[in-house]
C-alpha cells in the first residue's frame, strides 16, 4: 500500500515534506535554546574537572575516568582492565588508620547510604561512577567511602577465584550462541590484531591474578590523566573539593607515560567468513569495516549519513529495502563505533538460513548504491529533523547529561559541543555528508561474516 501511495503522490508530497522539514529546522535552530553551562578547570595535580550545576534535585552524579580500558590489556591477559574494575567491589584494605572492609561489609556500607557506585572498563576508558544525595551528611560519607575504595582496593584473591569461575561459566554459555561466534569472527577480521579486537577467554583470565590487577591499577589510575565530570546540586568549590578527595589515594601512583597504542589498519581487501553453526535457527550476518575515531572532523557528517542508511530505525534505507520490501528480516541496523581509534562500522541482521545469501547480496548492493548515489534531499531533510527533534531526549536527566559531558571531557571536545550541535547538524549539506561517507566507506573492501546452518 505505501509504495503505491508514494508513486501516485510523489512530487507534490516531496515538495511539501522538504518545505515542512526546512520550517521545523529553522524554528528549532533559531529558537533561544538554553545553553548547557559547563564549567571546566584543570587542577594543580593535572586532573581535569567538568561541572554542570543543576539544583533542580538534591542529587549528584560523578564520573571519574582514566586511560585504562581494554586497549591497555597486556598480551596474553585480555580482560585484565575489566577484571580490575569488577574487583573494586571485592573490598577495601586497611589504609590511613581505617580498618579493612570485606566485600559484604562494603556492600552493606553502600546500602546504608542509599548511594550507588559502579566501575567499568570499556575499550578506552576505566570509569568509576557515583550517584548520591547532596544532603551534607550523605554526600560526605559517600565521597569518603568511594575515596577509600579508590585509595586501597583489596583485590581479594578468594573473591577473584569465585568471580573468575563465574566469568568462565558465562563465557562457555555464550559459546552456545551463534551471535557470539559471529561477533568474534567479525572483530578478528576488522581489527586484525589491534587491541580493540582482543577477546577475554578462560585462558587469559587464568593468567590474571590480584598482583596483575594491582599493577594495572597503579599504572593506569593516575591523577594527571583523570577526567572528573560532576552533574548536580554542587558549586565549583564543592566540586573541586570532591575531586581532591577522590583522587587523594592515587597521588602515590605517579604519572608514568603510557606507551602509544597503534591505529587500526585500513582494510586492504574484502574478507568473507562463513562459519557453520548447526543448531542455529537464524543466520547471523555482520558486514562492515574500520570506521573513524571520535575526534575525526567528519564524525557528525557520518552520523547523519548513517542515520539515513541504517541508523534511523524504521525510516532507514536498509529497513525499507531488506525488511519492508522483501521481508527478509525483522530488523537490520548500521552504526559507527568511534573511540580513540577507528572502531568498526557495522551492519547487522538475522534472517532464515535459506535467505542468508540473498540478504548479504542485497545489503552489499544497497551500500554500493548509497555510496555511489547518496541520499535524496528529502532523506537529508527528514534525517536532520529527526536528529534535532530527538536531541533533547539525550539531555533529559542528570545521568544522561553526565554521559554527554563525560564524552566531551574524554574526547577533548569544545565545551560548547552540545550547545552548537543542532546548528551544526542543520548546516550539513549533501556534498559534505557524501564526501565524508565516501572517504570512510569503500563497498569493495568489506568484512562479511555469516554464521548459521550451511552458511
Amino acid at each position: 500500500m505505501r509504495p503505491r501511495m508514494e508513486r501516485r503522490m510523489g512530487p507534490a508530497v516531496g515538495r511539501w515534506e522538504r518545505w515542512l522539514a526546512a520550517l521545523v529546522l529553522w524554528a528549532l535552530v533559531g529558537a533561544a535554546w538554553a545553553a548547557l553551562p559547563i564549567e571546566h578547570w584543570v587542577r594543580p595535580d593535572g586532573a581535569r574537572v567538568y561541572l554542570v550545576r543543576s539544583d533542580a534535585l538534591p542529587m549528584l552524579d560523578v564520573r571519574l575516568e582514566v586511560d585504562g580500558g581494554s586497549r591497555r590489556d597486556p598480551p596474553g591477559r585480555a580482560g585484565l582492565a575489566a577484571a580490575t574494575a569488577r574487583m573494586l567491589a571485592s573490598g577495601v584494605a586497611a589504609h590511613g588508620g581505617q580498618s579493612a572492609l570485606d566485600e559484604n561489609a562494603l556492600a552493606e556500607a553502600w546500602a546504608d547510604l542509599g548511594a550507588q557506585w559502579s566501575a567499568t572498563a570499556t575499550l578506552d576508558r576505566f570509569s568509576i561512577s557515583l550517584r548520591t544525595l547532596t544532603r551534607p551528611d550523605v554526600l560526605d560519607r559517600a565521597v569518603s567511602l568511594l575515596a577509600r575504595q579508590l585509595a586501597a582496593p583489596a583485590f581479594d584473591a578468594a573473591v577473584w577465584a569465585r568471580e573468575r569461575e563465574r566469568l568462565v561459566a558465562a563465557w562457555r554459555e555464550a559459546q552456545t550462541q551463534p551471535d557470539t561466534l559471529a561477533q568474534r569472527r567479525f572483530a578478528q577480521a576488522v581489527y586484525r590484531g589491534h587491541p580493540y579486537g582482543a577477546e577475554a577467554t578462560p585462558d587469559t583470565w587464568a593468567a590474571i591474578d590480584p598482583a596483575a590487577m594491582r599493577d594495572f591499577y597503579r599504572r593506569h589510575a593516575r591523577v594527571c590523566d583523570a577526567r572528573i565530570t560532576l552533574v548536580g546540586a554542587v558549586d565549583r568549590a564543592q566540586a573541586d573539593a570532591i575531586a581532591a578527595r577522590l583522587l587523594a589515594g592515587w597521588a602515590a601512583h605517579g604519572c608514568e607515560r603510557l606507551p602509544p597504542v597503534p591505529e587500526v589498519e585500513p582494510l586492504a581487501a574484502s574478507v568473507t567468513v562463513r562459519e557453520p553453526f548447526a543448531n542455529a535457527a537464524q543466520a547471523q550476518i555482520l558486514i562492515g569495516r574500520p570506521g573513524v575515531a571520535r575526534h575525526d572532523p567528519d564524525y557528525l557528517a557520518l552520523q547523519l549519513a548513517n542515520h539515513i542508511f541504517g541508523g534511523g530505525g524504521f525510516t532507514s534505507r536498509l529497513m525499507r529495502e531488506i525488511r519492508e520490501q522483501r521481508g527478509l528480516t525483522y530488523g537490520v541496523y548500521s552504526y559507527f563505533l568511534a573511540g580513540r581509534h577507528a572502531g568498526a562500522f557495522t551492519i547487522g541482521l538475522q534472517t532464515r538460513p535459506d535467505q542468508a545469501a540473498q540478504a548479504v547480496a542485497l545489503v552489499h548492493e544497497a551500500l554500493r548504491r548509497y555510496t555511489a548515489e547518496g541520499p535524496t534531499d528529502d532523506e537529508i531533510a527528514a534525517a536532520k529533523a529527526s536528529l534535532i527533534n530527538g536531541f533533547a531526549l539525550r539531555l533529559d536527566s542528570n545521568r544522561k547529561i553526565l554521559d554527554q559531558v563525560a564524552a566531551i571531557a574524554w574526547s577533548d571536545l569544545p565545551l560548547d559541543e552540545l550547545e552548537t550541535w543542532r546548528a551544526r547538524v542543520a548546516a550539513l549539506d549533501r556534498e559534505t555528508v557524501m564526501r565524508a561517507w565516501r572517504r570512510v566507506i569503500d563497498p569493495d573492501r568489506l568484512v562479511t561474516v555469516v554464521v548459521g546452518p550451511n552458511p
